[in-house]
C-alpha cells in the first residue's frame, strides 16, 4: 500500500495525516500520540476510527497539525483518518457515518463586528 494523505479541520485546526501500512505508530508532530496528547479523552478521540473498524496495530500514521486548540487539534486528526480510512476499504464508510466521524463539525468562533463588544454583544443603548 502506498502512503495515503487526507486534511481534516475543526474550528482552526488543519490536521495533514499520513497513513502507511505498519504497526500502529502514531506520530504527531514528530512527537508520540502519549506525548502530544497526554488525557486518554484526547487520545481515545484519535483511535476511534481505529478501533470503530477493527483495525488499530495495522496502520503507522504520521501527522502534521497546527491552529486552534488541544481538542480542536484532535477532532481535526478524527476526521483525516476517518476519511483515510474509508479510501482503504468503502465498507469502512458504513461503520463510521452514523457514529458522525464523516461529519465536518461546522462550529467556528464568530468574528467580532465593528461597532460592537463581542461578535452579537452591544453597547448598552442610552437614550441621552
Amino acid at each position: 500500500m502506498e502512503v495515503i494523505h487526507k486534511i481534516g479541520r475543526r474550528k482552526t485546526a488543519v490536521a495533514r495525516v499520513y497513513l502507511s501500512d505498519g504497526n500502529g505508530d502514531i506520530t504527531i508532530n514528530n512527537k508520540d500520540l502519549s506525548v502530544y496528547f497526554p488525557t486518554a479523552t484526547l487520545q481515545y478521540k484519535v483511535k476511534q476510527p481505529f478501533t470503530l473498524t477493527e483495525s488499530l496495530d495495522t496502520y503507522n500514521v504520521k501527522v502534521n497539525v497546527y491552529g486552534g486548540g488541544i481538542t480542536g487539534q484532535a477532532e481535526a486528526i478524527r476526521l483525516a483518518l476517518s476519511r483515510a480510512m474509508c479510501e482503504i476499504d468503502p465498507e469502512n464508510r458504513t461503520i463510521l457515518k452514523p457514529e458522525g466521524l464523516l461529519t465536518r463539525d461546522p462550529r467556528m468562533v464568530e468574528r467580532k463586528k465593528f461597532g460592537q463588544k463581542k461578535a452579537r454583544k452591544k453597547f448598552q443603548f442610552s437614550k441621552r
